[in-house]
């Protein structure tokens, strides 16, 4: 007889595993509303500032929407119950990584070859400070469930979202040391993120728990 526990997960029958399943379930689906509206922000604030920096993280919130959705996808029906969808689920979170890091990297090609500077925006500057404190609590909030659940998809998604934080940081230093001509930052930033997100996604795809 095949062994069943390569199918289904051991601990499917307790309760606090139950409660944890629905709780990162939840935080997904609030983190997928934020982030839409997030990108939407980004996006319309961004282009009445002419501000490229402010355009690119509106655009980078897509990417991360795509890693709630995943784990959405993963704790919604007989998936839940399923370790071959948590492996999918995994893999999938560590592609939606790999595509935000060369979107960075041709983000910043393209500001530097363009001579581009981000430029203050005052619903940017709101929209990446609210990120900047709400997106840690969520992320940290999912990688305790993820670590409970064994879920390397959930950890990597509160991953994602601390690199939110971080990209919010960055977009804020930017902005204001770009007045006294540190425009480097920013794209330093970016770049740094990149080389992150390329290392937290091989990590995801292995289905290893990703660093803080």
């Amino acid at each position: 007889m095949p062994d069943q526990r390569t199918h289904v997960h051991p601990a499917v029958q307790e309760a606090g595993w139950l409660r944890d399943a629905r709780r990162a379930r939840l935080l997904s689906v609030a983190t997928l509303g934020w982030l839409g509206a997030e990108s939407l922000l980004g996006l319309w604030s961004g282009t009445r500032a002419h501000s490229v920096a402010l355009v690119g993280w509106g655009l980078s919130a897509l990417v991360e929407a795509l890693a709630s959705l995943i784990v959405i996808w993963r704790f919604t029906g007989a998936r839940l119950h399923s370790l071959n969808a948590e492996q999918t689920a995994s893999r999938a979170v560590a592609v939606s990584f790999w595509l935000l890091a060369p979107y960075l990297v041709l983000h910043v090609a393209h500001d530097l070859s363009e001579g581009y500077r981000a430029t203050p925006s005052a619903l940017g500057i709101v929209v990446t400070t609210i990120s900047l404190v709400s997106m840690p609590l969520l992320g940290l909030a999912k990688r305790r469930v993820g670590a409970r659940l064994g879920s390397a998809a959930t950890e990597g998604e509160g991953t994602q979202n601390l690199l939110c934080a971080v990209t919010a940081a960055g977009v804020l230093l930017g902005l204001a040391l770009n007045t006294i001509g540190w425009w480097w930052v920013d794209p330093a930033v970016a770049l740094i993120l990149a080389a992150a997100a390329v290392h937290e996604g091989r990590k995801a795809w292995r289905g290893h728990s990703c660093c803080h």
